[in-house]
């Protein structure tokens, strides 16, 4: 994937589109809440069951491709996140793509695999207007355990163990990976809820430290914490994620500051690594 470039002309015509008839920039969420919940599924573009890997691939239109990986909570008030970035996309691929023409974007949403119908959703990296469909595709389930932790390690493990990235392998420069969130990860990938969700055979539990030092060989990785969400000013949650990552925890105030803090730390991050 990653073909094309990004067009403003069609992403407004969308829009457009769906203002014109009513419809909201969500259409598959929509759907499922027409439902009873238990019958809620993930789009089957995002739908990790089966998957082997995302890839992230050079080509001649994009011949140094760069990686930026977008996943984020759907829980609780965390449903806003997609719908903030969602309305400024074309602010996002502007700043990117001003100093990185060949950035590609994949977007993903996280949720509780305790209790929740959809704990991981990916979708594929894209350098034009279908990441925007990707997006849009995304379940905003809501649901969440309510014990302040949701799944983030599983998106650790999908980085880790299910992306592949040519400015990596052909270049040494790591992709930009973020996870937005207000919660703490679970302490433990659990081999049965990897199982149940990629559909492969059951792997071994891998402790939350671990799977995140293996998705930090490819990418370069950060956690997200925006203000006015529920736990967003829990000191409990900040001191978590700082023990984890140190400086590549990020907070920010509110969630329309969002789009510019990941445009404008993926170009720091990309650029820096390219100057050694």
């Amino acid at each position: 994937m990653g073909d094309g470039k990004w067009s403003i002309g069609a992403y407004e015509a969308a829009q457009r589109y769906r203002e014109e008839r009513g419809l909201s920039a969500f259409g598959h969420s929509d759907a499922m809440r027409r439902l009873s919940r238990m019958q809620w599924r993930v789009h089957q573009a995002l739908d990790p069951i089966g998957l082997g890997v995302r890839e992230s691939r050079d080509s001649a239109e994009h011949p140094e491709s760069v990686a930026i990986a977008v996943l984020f909570d759907v829980t609780g008030s965390m449903q806003l996140v997609p719908r903030e970035l969602q309305a400024r996309l074309p602010n996002l691929l502007a700043t990117i793509t001003e100093h990185l023409p060949h950035a590609q974007i994949l977007f993903g949403a996280i949720g509780d695999a305790t209790c929740d119908q959809a704990p991981l959703q990916v979708g594929q990296f894209e350098s034009d207007n279908r990441m925007d469909e990707d997006l849009r595709r995304i379940l905003l389930e809501g649901g969440g355990g309510g014990s302040m932790q949701e799944s983030y390690e599983l998106a650790f493990y999908f980085l880790a163990r299910h992306t592949e990235l040519d400015c990596f392998t052909k270049r040494g420069v790591r992709g930009v990976a973020f996870v937005i969130g207000d919660e703490t990860a679970y302490p433990m990938v659990k081999g049965y809820e990897v199982a149940s969700l990629f559909g492969h055979g059951q792997p071994q539990d891998v402790r939350l430290e671990e799977i995140l030092r293996q998705a930090q060989v490819s990418w370069d990785v950060n956690f997200v914490i925006p203000g006015g969400t529920s736990h967003g000013r829990s000191q409990f949650v900040t001191g978590f994620w700082h023990s984890l990552l140190g400086d590549r925890v990020i907070e920010i105030d509110d969630l329309s500051g969002i789009c510019e803090t990941i445009a404008l730390t993926v170009v720091d991050r990309v650029m820096s690594q390219r100057a050694r």
